[in-house]
């Protein structure tokens, strides 16, 4: 079975993180888990090869700034829009 956007999301930035996913909660931010700036673009990356999709948190985009401080959650939704949009 395929894994969820949330689960694959959470993974990765767990991953980048070094923490387990357990104790990634949706109100968490990547600064809440001290990733540092190496971590975030990691994290970018991964999330957009996962997808195989050009996320707004890419190091380019007008985002990228606040991705550190974006809740998890809000990854997600925004991850799960740019797929629902792809399938267009």
């Amino acid at each position: 079975m395929a894994k969820s956007v949330k689960d694959t999301v959470i993974g990765i930035i767990a991953e980048q993180a070094l923490v387990d996913p357990a104790d990634i909660a949706l109100t968490t931010t990547p600064a809440d888990l001290g990733l540092d700036s190496l971590g975030l673009v990691e994290a970018v990356f991964a999330i957009e090869e996962a997808f195989e999709l050009d996320t707004p948190f890419g190091v380019d985009a007008p985002r990228a700034q606040g991705f550190a401080s974006l809740p998890i959650l809000t990854m997600i939704h925004e991850v799960e829009a740019l797929l629902a949009k792809k399938s267009r």
